[in-house]
């Protein structure tokens, strides 16, 4: 299977944000990821679930919401109710992560959990057998635009090892750094979603074209 594309609207013209999605979807995007930042838990603030009710107005696509946020429980069900598909938290935000995931499913999402690149793997293991999805972050949460972190192949690739293990279906999801040096290595250390920011929305080239380009170096 291919890997999914989930373009972060971080990075597109907000003077422009629905003309930009659209063109998005009509480009044979899958998913779009919307980064939700607090100023708290990292340095940056964009945007609260009025975004996300006013772009599932725009498309019918999976709305991929990741909560780069402290505390994220108190907001679980006003994303959920703006139209979020997939909620994904931290687990350096959340104590009692079994009863976030939880409470994600019985709003009706997918429920996703993700890790920062410091974080290692095992903080997942009591975990993985309830996630729709696994969120490997390959930059510093905050900002759009960074470089891939090297080191992240390896570890997506354990965590591909260790998903596989468990027989779990759950998605394997990639973000940060990803564009057409890096994304050959992200899918095949096992990434089947890749969260794609500049390298689709820029002003180098259409929407279209660059998701074409992309299609093709991800084999």
């Amino acid at each position: 299977m291919p890997p999914k594309f989930a373009p972060s609207i971080l990075t597109a013209d907000f003077t422009r944000l629905g003309e930009q999605i659209r063109e998005a979807e009509a480009a044979g995007v899958d998913w779009i990821h919307l980064d939700i930042m607090d100023g708290n838990f990292v340095p940056n603030i964009t945007f609260g679930p009025l975004l996300v009710q006013a772009v599932r107005q725009v498309t019918k696509l999976t709305l991929d919401v990741h909560l780069m946020i402290a505390q994220p429980e108190r907001y679980l069900a006003d994303f959920a109710q703006a139209g979020a598909n997939w909620l994904t938290v931290h687990v350096e935000t959340c104590p009692h992560l079994h009863s976030t995931v939880q409470q994600i499913k019985e709003l009706g999402c997918k429920a996703g959990v993700t890790l920062n690149p410091a974080t290692p793997l095992s903080t997942l293991e009591e975990i993985l057998p309830e996630v729709d999805l696994i969120l490997v972050m390959s930059v510093n949460p905050g900002f759009g635009g960074q470089k891939y972190i090297p080191g992240s192949t390896a570890k997506i690739a354990r965590l591909r090892a260790m998903l596989d293990a468990i027989g779990s279906p759950a998605e394997l999801e990639v973000d940060g750094g990803i564009n057409a040096t890096t994304i050959t290595e992200v899918v095949k250390a096992g990434a089947s979603v890749l969260v794609i920011g500049s390298a689709i929305f820029n002003t180098k080239a259409a929407i279209a074209e660059n998701v074409r380009q992309l299609r093709e170096r991800a084999g």
